[in-house]
C-alpha cells in the first residue's frame, strides 16, 4: 500500500529523495548500529540492534519499521538512528508525519552519538524533511534525557519549539544506592518484615532461590520458564502473553539470546524447591538495566512473588559496579514497582514541528489531541464500568 502520509505531503521530497532518506531498518549496517549503541548519549535497550531488529521482523502490529539514519561529516560513521513508521500506519491519521516505531519496551528515545549530539540532531531533523515528513512524533520518550535535550537545542537554534502531548511519571531505581538502605527507606521496616514473613512461608515450599541466567547455554531455558509463567496468569487469560502470539514468540526467542551473547540480556528467576513462582527479563544497555516483563505463578500470590522478586533484582543491580539506574519501563502509578523503586523520569509523547510557521504540523496537532480526548474518554468509560460492577452486589442465590 502506498504511504498515504507521504502523499500527502506538501512540498514533499522528490521520490528519490525520500526513499534515500528513510530506509529500511534492516538496511542499517549492524556493526555501525552496534558501535553507535555504545556511544549513544543515552541508553535505550530496546532500540539495541538485536532487540529492535527482531521485534521489526515478527512482533505483532510492530513490523517493517524504517528508519531516520544520521552520518558524520564523511558520511562513514553512523551518529543518530530513530526508528519510525508513518503516521497512517501508526494511527490511521492521513498527514505527512513520522512516528517513533514501537520497540515493545515502553522507550523510544533515538540513538544519537555523545560525540557529535548536535551534528547526530541536526541530521535526523534533516532526514526526516527530506523522506517528506512536516513533524515527528517521539511517543514514549524521556522528555528530560540527553537525547531530548540535543533535538531541543537544534529545534531552538531553528526556530522551532516541540510540543508535549502527554506525559507521566515512571519509576526507576538509583542502583548506586546501598540495597538494604534503599529497601527500607522505601518499604519501612514494618513492610520488609511482612515481606521476609512471607519468604519464609514460601519455603515451606522448598528452598527460595533467585537465579540469574546471563549465558547463553542459560538463557533459552530460562526464558521457556518466564514464557510459561507469563502465560500462565492474567496475561494469559487476556491473551496477551508473548507466547500466545507466533510474531510475538519468534521475536522474544529471537532476541533474547541474541542479546546474550553480548551481555545485554538476563533472565532472573525466583523458585521455591524446583517450582519457578517469578521471572523477569532484564535489557542492559550501557549503564542502565531495563526491567522489561514479570510473571508470576499466581498459585503463589499470597507470598507476594512479583514484590519478592524485585526486592532481589534491586539486590542485584545495586551490587552490580556496571549498573548506575534502572529504568522500570512502567506504566504511571504502578501498584508494585512504585513504592519500590522510589526515583522518578518524565516520560511523553513529543509532536516535533520540521518547518516554521507550517499550516499542516497545526493540522497534525489537532488530530492527535482529538485521537488523545478520544482515548482519555473511552478510558474513563472504562473506568466507571469497572468501579460499577465492583460495587453491584451479587445476584442472590
Amino acid at each position: 500500500m502506498v504511504d498515504i502520509a507521504q502523499q500527502a505531503a506538501i512540498h514533499a521530497a522528490s521520490r528519490k529523495d525520500a526513499m534515500a532518506a528513510r530506509v529500511p531498518l534492516t538496511a542499517i549496517d549492524p556493526g555501525q548500529w552496534r558501535a553507535l549503541a555504545q556511544r549513544a548519549i543515552e541508553p535505550n535497550g530496546y532500540y539495541l540492534p538485536a532487540w529492535e531488529l527482531a521485534v521489526s521482523a515478527t512482533a505483532r502490529g510492530r513490523t517493517a519499521a524504517s528508519a531516520l539514519p544520521a552520518f558524520d561529516g564523511a558520511s562513514t560513521r553512523l551518529i543518530g538512528l530513530m526508528p519510525v513508521i508513518s503516521l497512517w500506519r501508526a494511527l490511521k491519521i492521513p498527514l505527512p508525519a513520522l512516528v517513533s516505531a514501537h520497540p515493545y519496551g515502553t522507550l523510544c528515545s533515538p540513538l544519537i552519538d555523545r560525540d557529535a549530539p548536535i551534528e547526530a540532531a541536526t541530521q535526523l531533523l534533516r532526514r526526516a524533511r527530506e523522506a517528506g515528513a512536516h513533524a515527528l512524533v517521539l511517543n514514549d520518550v524521556a522528555l528530560d534525557g540527553a537525547a531530548m535535550t540535543a533535538l531541543k537545542q537544534v529545534l531552538t537554534r531553528d526556530g522551532l519549539k516541540p510540543h508535549v502531548l502527554s506525559s507521566y511519571i515512571r519509576a526507576s531505581l538509583d542502583a548506586t544506592q546501598d540495597d538494604e538502605t534503599l529497601l527500607r527507606d522505601a518499604l519501612g521496616t514494618k513492610k520488609l518484615k511482612e515481606l521476609r514473613r512471607q519468604s519464609h512461608r514460601l519455603e515451606e515450599h522448598g528452598p527460595v532461590t533467585f537465579d540469574v541466567a546471563r549465558r547463553p547455554d542459560e538463557i533459552g531455558p530460562a526464558l521457556e520458564t518466564f514464557l510459561q509463567l507469563e502465560a500462565s496468569g492474567w496475561k494469559g487469560k487476556r491473551g496477551t502473553a508473548l507466547v500466545q502470539h507466533v510474531g510475538d514468540a519468534t521475536f522474544i526467542r529471537r532476541a533474547v539470546p541474541a542479546l546474550a551473547e553480548t551481555a545485554q540480556c538476563e533472565i532472573i528467576t525466583l523458585r521455591a524447591g524446583t517450582t519457578p513462582v517469578a521471572a523477569g527479563i532484564v535489557l542492559r544497555h550501557q549503564d542502565r538495566a531495563f526491567f522489561f516483563k514479570l510473571g508470576i505463578d499466581e498459585r503463589f500470590a499470597k507470598y507476594s512473588p512479583g514484590v519478592q522478586l524485585t526486592i532481589e533484582l534491586t539486590r542485584h543491580l545495586c551490587a552490580d559496579p556496571a549498573i548506575a539506574s534502572a529504568d522500570s519501563t512502567a506504566s504511571a502509578d504502578h501498584p508494585m514497582i512504585n513504592p519500590i523503586w522510589r526515583g522518578r523520569f518524565a516520560v511523553g509523547d513529543v509532536l516535533i514541528p520540521l518547518r516554521r510557521h507550517d499550516p499542516v504540523v497545526a493540522l497534525i496537532h489537532a488530530a492527535l489531541a482529538g485521537l488523545n480526548a478520544a482515548h482519555e474518554g473511552a478510558r474513563h468509560v472504562v473506568r466507571r464500568l469497572r468501579k460499577s460492577a465492583k460495587a453491584t452486589p451479587p445476584p442472590a442465590r
